[in-house]
């Protein structure tokens, strides 16, 4: 076990046992993403909660849980202790998401508003602690251009395995466990709660925190944050992440209802569907980092921006299927649903290792240490994305008179009204997050030069600091 922060020579890659230890949180997280974005909403309309107060339970915990990210990211950037700067926030999260997603997915009582306010709250912000553990975490684990790339494309990857394994779970047990059936909550909470601890642990107990050289200023300020936040690449990642977040994140609410209801898909094919989506990751994420090598990052994701909004369009034109279907009739989509989620791959992982390369700039020219602080920024964007995307479209589905209840029939002004909530926004918010990079200056060029200064002011103050711990033993004696 490597409990003990070691040193590591700069740039230096990442065996591939350690990089599967340190991303094993994301098949936990990843589950949780998909039962909590796309099936908990459902869920708790189904259990009588009504869209308005599903919206408004969602809406009020991620405006206060957006804030935690921030504050957790300073805590996190001045911890230091005797097991590292992350490995304490990655072992208090595990217990409070395992117990949020406990009481989320098997209430007690009725399923009241309060309820759902309480333990989401309490779920969120275990998620919020791990997630934003990891993310900061993968800044110091990878600390090249290129690695970066390659470090969160295999994280990315072993998340979209955690949730393609639970949406693959009404095939591996014949359909008595199926995503968005009331009845198969129990069996899939059980699930996520084994999973956390278990790779909290492994994550803690085998990844290296490689020791930075102290910054040449201890302490930061409010003024210090101030002047990053006008660095004009991070302004531009997190009003991009926003962007991106939104984009497919508009459809994750209304995935079920429309494949549901508008495509005509039984429920558990559409859970089938969504693997092929989510499953696109595993080929998407390496595939992405390999062009991002080649091309660089911002220019990578604008090509991704722009397949992403042609096949999103291509996948909305192909027909429903009817009653009595076969499989046949189901390859298009499932083809289709393969390509959004192959370019969708590319917005999270490409994102997070620039906001890597900014942390890096802010160092050298700030003086500070702000990786936590940074990662929270991109976090919060993307819950305040889907407090946006619940607050607008669940509203709007009530307005049309659809009917989000288990088994309900919807009149065709209902599903056409969900239709038109599923198909513009995407592809309209991408194209805008994409556009925000002309003129994005932050390429592998400038970041070399960015590493080569800091890692010979971090030899410069390693080697001060050993010549003062030897004049301090020197007088001692």
């Amino acid at each position: 076990m490597t409990l003990a922060n070691t040193a590591a020579p700069p740039r230096a890659i990442t065996p591939l046992p350690t990089l599967f230890a340190f991303a094993l949180p994301g098949l936990p997280l990843a589950a949780m993403v998909v039962v909590f974005g796309v099936y908990l909403p459902r869920f708790y309309v189904g259990l009588g909660a009504g869209f308005l107060a599903v919206a408004g339970a969602i809406a009020t915990v991620r405006f206060v849980d957006m804030w935690f990210d921030p504050l957790i990211g300073m805590l996190m950037d001045r911890t230091k202790t005797p097991i590292g700067r992350y490995r304490p926030w990655l072992l208090l999260g595990a217990p409070i998401a395992m117990v949020g997603t406990w009481k989320l997915l098997i209430p007690d009582g009725s399923a009241s508003t309060a309820y759902l306010i309480t333990w989401m709250l309490v779920a969120y912000v275990g998620v919020s602690m791990l997630t934003l553990t990891v993310a900061a975490w993968s800044a110091v684990l990878a600390t090249s251009y290129d690695e970066r790339s390659r470090v969160y494309g295999v994280t990315q990857g072993l998340a979209v395995i955690g949730s393609t394994g639970l949406l693959l779970l009404p095939i591996l047990t014949h359909g008595k466990v199926v995503l968005g059936k009331a009845a198969s909550m129990p069996t899939i909470c059980a699930i996520i709660v084994i999973a956390i601890p278990i790779a909290a642990l492994a994550c803690a107990c085998f990844t290296p925190e490689h020791i930075t050289a102290r910054p040449v200023r201890a302490r930061f300020g409010p003024k210090d944050f101030a002047a990053a936040l006008a660095n004009p690449s991070l302004f531009r990642l997190v009003l991009a992440d926003l962007t991106l977040t939104l984009g497919p994140g508009t459809t994750a609410p209304l995935y079920v209802y429309f494949f549901h209801d508008a495509k005509g898909f039984s429920t558990a094919e559409v859970s089938i569907l969504l693997i092929f989506y989510i499953g696109a990751g595993l080929a998407g994420a390496p595939t992405w980092g390999r062009i991002a090598r080649r091309f660089g990052k911002h220019r990578t994701l604008q090509i991704a921006c722009v397949c992403y909004a042609i096949c999103q369009t291509t996948l909305m034109a192909l027909p429903r299927v009817w009653p009595g279907h076969t499989l046949v009739q189901i390859i298009p989509t499932a083809i289709g649903m393969f390509a959004v989620g192959f370019c969708a791959s590319a917005f999270l992982l490409l994102v997070r290792a620039m906001v890597a390369d900014v942390v890096d700039e802010v160092r050298l020219e700030k003086g500070v240490d702000l990786t936590s602080l940074f990662f929270s920024l991109v976090t919060t964007t993307t819950k305040i994305g889907t407090v946006i995307t619940v607050v607008i479209v669940f509203p709007i589905l009530k307005a049309v008179g659809y009917n989000g209840k288990e088994g309900a029939v919807n009149t065709p002004h209902a599903i056409f009204g969900l239709e038109m909530c599923y198909l513009f926004a995407p592809i309209i918010l991408v194209f805008f997050g994409g556009a925000l990079f002309f003129g994005y200056k932050l390429d592998a060029k400038r970041h070399d030069a960015i590493r080569e200064a800091l890692d010979a002011r971090d030899a410069n103050l390693s080697l001060a600091a050993a010549e003062e711990s030897l004049v301090g033993a020197t007088q001692g004696a």
